[in-house]
């Protein structure tokens, strides 16, 4: 029992969020060079390195440089075992986003010094906030020229509306950027700009009034980050590790992902301070991760992780109890036991299979579609996790079969995309034509370029003016207004994947008009799986 407690400890699962283009994917990337899990990191900005990002491995991810899939990577570090996920930052993709945070004890919010706190970061945020998600900020590109320092975490506490602490300090910034002020270990960090060192040296100094800080950065920088920390310790509260983990106060720091610089000084105060797995609430109770039996839940589906293997990946958080690898579990809402015989754990595209699994690990399991997304695994008892929803969409096309030939490869590849949540498959009830809703329009490409390249199978597109699909929930399926309702609305009316009724709206006045017309009928804007 007492291994079993200690494995809890050593875990920490966290994710990372931002706006596209401030540095997750590099910050994801240096994270694993200090774990030692890859020797040389890949840039994911320019075209002529060759080594492309490690978190990036699907085709498309490659030839635009941004995620379209979340990616789980596993390390190690100072003894303490380190999952991260890396989410998509691009709006397009936000709904994968969304899932991942059910699945994190923590997170790191990356913002690049130059714009600030960007839109995409401001929903994310908010969904944290939701949840009482411990964040942490770091702020990236400090060699480039940037905001001022204070104006940056003012514009957090505003924007993001988060009660912030510094505990890292830069010295200058961009053309000036001599190096970082390290408040957690009261050390100085000097920026030499050769990314060739992988791990900086730092120089300890406990005294800010002593000479060294001059003789290290000079007279008049010493004399500014004096007067700096002196201003922030006046303006920013302490930090206190119970208001953090509680999601009251986010600690702040400073750095440049791409030169590797500032990287260590996070991670080394993260393993120390950021939450072990924590419990999660189940539609029975709540699970605590110390129980000694098996819970844990899907939140993604990755279909053809290798083009090579058709192979359908579902990715399980564990809750509670030892995951083992041949093992019968009980599928919840098939109440039908499973056994998995090669569970995989994550680098990237590499997989490991492991035989067993603690709580705050993520596990691959190879998936025939048993799964969607929010099944529950347990090992016997009847619960399921909650807060797990599909959004309504925001763009929707119809979908036409280009290869006649190619009409089971198609319904294959759809069928298998719309079960990893990529978008969602609606049927209309009058002529059974089949129209796909996506969160952003990028996801059109997306779902078009894997069809033609894991599938074997063409698609076009044909637009459909829709506003918004909810769903349908009747307080009287034989009520004579819903009977109306059906008859007067039949051609916006269709079935999603669940066989839900969803009700396709033109316009947002014919939605109100709906609403007003059929007060018993309930129109949901998100599908709880």
């Amino acid at each position: 029992m007492k291994s079993f407690q200690k494995e809890i400890k050593r875990r920490r699962t966290f994710g990372i969020i931002s706006h596209p283009d401030a540095g997750k994917t590099t910050l994801t990337e240096k994270l694993l060079l200090f774990g030692g899990a890859i020797q040389e990191a890949g840039a994911v900005k320019s075209n002529k390195i060759k080594k492309g990002a490690t978190s990036d491995f699907m085709q498309i991810e490659r030839q635009r440089g941004i995620s379209v899939a979340t990616s789980v990577l596993a390390f190690e570090y100072k003894d303490i075992k380190i999952n991260i996920l890396d989410t998509p930052g691009h709006k397009d993709f936000a709904e994968d986003t969304f899932r991942t945070l059910t699945a994190v004890d923590s997170v790191i919010v990356v913002i690049d010094v130059a714009k600030g706190v960007e839109e995409q970061t401001e929903k994310l945020v908010e969904v944290c906030r939701m949840r009482n998600i411990p964040m942490i900020v770091f702020i990236n590109k400090l060699d480039r020229e940037g905001k001022d320092a204070f104006e940056l975490l003012d514009e957090i506490e505003q924007k993001l509306n988060l009660t912030v602490t510094p505990l890292s300090f830069p010295i200058g910034m961009g053309y000036d950027f001599k190096g970082i002020y390290n408040i957690w270990e009261q050390n100085v960090n000097l920026f030499t700009g050769d990314p060739r060192k992988d791990i900086e040296e730092t120089v300890e100094i406990s005294d800010l009034a002593s000479e060294e800080l001059d003789d290290l950065i000079g007279n008049k920088p010493a004399d500014t980050l004096r007067e700096e920390l002196e201003l922030a310790q006046g303006v920013y509260p302490e930090f206190d590790k119970e208001a953090y983990l509680a999601g009251n106060l986010q600690p702040v720091f400073f750095g440049s992902a791409l030169n590797n610089f500032g990287v260590r000084e996070l991670l080394d105060c993260f393993i120390n301070i950021a939450p072990t797995p924590r419990p999660k609430e189940s539609d029975e109770r709540v699970v605590e991760p110390d129980e000694d039996k098996f819970t844990g839940f899907v939140f993604k589906i990755h279909a053809n992780m290798d083009p090579k293997h058709r192979d359908r990946l579902a990715f399980i958080k564990i809750v509670s109890g030892k995951f083992e690898r041949n093992k019968p579990y009980l599928h919840v809402r098939h109440n039908k036991n499973l056994k998995f015989s090669s569970p995989n754990a994550f680098f990237a595209e590499k997989k490991e299979i492991v035989d067993v699994s603690f709580p705050g690990d993520i596990v691959g399991l190879h998936d025939t579609g048993n799964f969607k997304i929010g099944d529950t695994l347990t090992e016997g008892e009847s619960l399921m996790y909650r807060g797990i929803p599909s959004f309504s969409p925001e763009y929707f096309r119809y979908i036409n079969n280009a290869d006649p030939m190619k009409s089971k490869q198609l319904e294959k590849g759809i069928d298998q995309l719309m079960d990893e949540g990529v978008a969602q498959l609606f049927t209309l009830e009058l002529n059974g034509r089949k129209v796909i809703g996506t969160v952003g329009a990028l996801q059109f490409e997306v779902i078009q370029y894997r069809l033609e390249h894991e599938y074997g199978a063409k698609c076009t597109y044909e637009n459909l003016n829709v506003y918004k699909a909810t769903w349908v929930e009747a307080k009287d399926p034989k009520s004579e207004e819903f009977k109306d309702f059906k008859r007067v609305k039949a051609k916006f009316l269709a079935k999603d994947k669940q066989g839900q009724l969803v009700f396709l709206a033109d316009s947002q006045f014919s939605l109100q008009m709906t609403q007003q017309k059929y007060p018993d009928i309930k129109f949901h804007f998100t599908s709880e799986f």
